[in-house]
């Protein structure tokens, strides 16, 4: 009887309960990171299609949906990078790495999720919204698998990543996109990814292996030149947008739409202080991060309402 009990207490408990389990697969989904699903509704912003119940049910589904697959490829990555995770002094912390999240679980979700978001994005949204999801999951796959070893290719995917979330509001509601707005999208999210990884590069220097491998082929220099003509094409994309009426005159009190250059150039002059330290981190914590950069953002937001309603 003692042997029996003994034998009880010294037994280690379960590994994966169920609301472990849960917990884990909702950590290895980054909900941090669910912050960038919000470009979503940036297109149908613009074109002031925000305030009408069928397009805040539609842009809710698409943002479930994008949502979801970028959950299924991080589940997916985490399970592929479990043992090398293991060495890592921080991604060792991360479920699957520690076990609370089996492999096969994670790879068994993942892939239910890229599976299932693309077939219900056809049904709930439209044909283009499920190309595009489908598009996403095989990019992203690919670079979880390679394209995230090779220089500049890696840029551009995350990049990449960033404009079709900005995309797929406007094809959810059959909005055209323009071709500033798609410009100052793209060079504006490679201008954030680009000053990450020059921020990962001077942090690892004469660490050679405590962080991603690429870094070391890049220089410091060449991660600095990007982001900065990467800032430069933004702040330029942004302007001839404001600038250009359209062929419709505006009637409101004050010309918004012009005036909010100021607060973006503002924006991205901000955000480059972060960068030019080597403290530009995930994009979404150096704006909620900073005090400054979030009223400039929420006197942007303002004005460019203002804008889209013509007041």
């Amino acid at each position: 009887m003692l042997g029996q009990r003994a034998r009880r207490a010294s037994s280690p408990p379960p590994r994966s309960r169920p609301a472990a389990l849960l917990g884990g697969l909702l950590r290895t989904a980054r909900p941090k990171q669910w912050v960038k699903n919000v470009l979503v509704v940036a297109a149908p912003a613009a074109a002031g299609r925000l305030f009408s119940w069928r397009s805040l049910a539609e842009l809710t589904a698409v943002f479930t949906l994008f949502t979801a697959c970028a959950a299924a490829v991080y589940l997916i990555n985490d399970a592929r990078d479990a043992d090398a995770d293991r060495a890592h002094p921080t991604k060792r912390h991360r479920p699957v790495a520690a076990g609370q999240v089996p492999v096969p679980v994670a790879y068994g979700v993942g892939g239910a999720l890229a599976v299932l978001a693309p077939l219900l994005a056809a049904w709930l949204t439209t044909p283009a919204v499920a190309a595009l999801l489908t598009a996403y999951l095989g990019m992203q796959l690919a670079y979880c698998i390679s394209l995230k070893h090779v220089l500049v290719v890696d840029l551009v995917v995350v990049t990449t990543g960033f404009l079709m979330r900005a995309m797929v509001g406007g094809l959810a509601l059959g909005i055209p996109l323009s071709r500033w707005f798609l410009i100052t999208t793209g060079f504006g999210a490679l201008f954030m990814v680009a000053a990450k990884r020059y921020s990962e590069a001077l942090q690892m220097a004469g660490k050679a292996g405590a962080t991603r491998a690429l870094l070391t082929e890049y220089t410091v220099g060449y991660l600095r030149f990007v982001w900065q003509l990467a800032a430069g094409v933004a702040v330029l994309g942004y302007c001839l947008w404001a600038l250009e009426e359209g062929g419709v005159p505006h009637t409101s009190v004050l010309p918004w739409r012009q005036l909010s250059m100021v607060a973006f150039v503002l924006a991205v002059l901000r955000y480059a202080v972060f960068a030019d330290r080597g403290t530009a981190g995930e994009p979404e914590e150096v704006v909620l991060g900073d005090r400054a950069l979030a009223l400039i953002g929420v006197a942007w937001l303002a004005m460019y309402g203002l804008a889209v309603a013509n007041w």
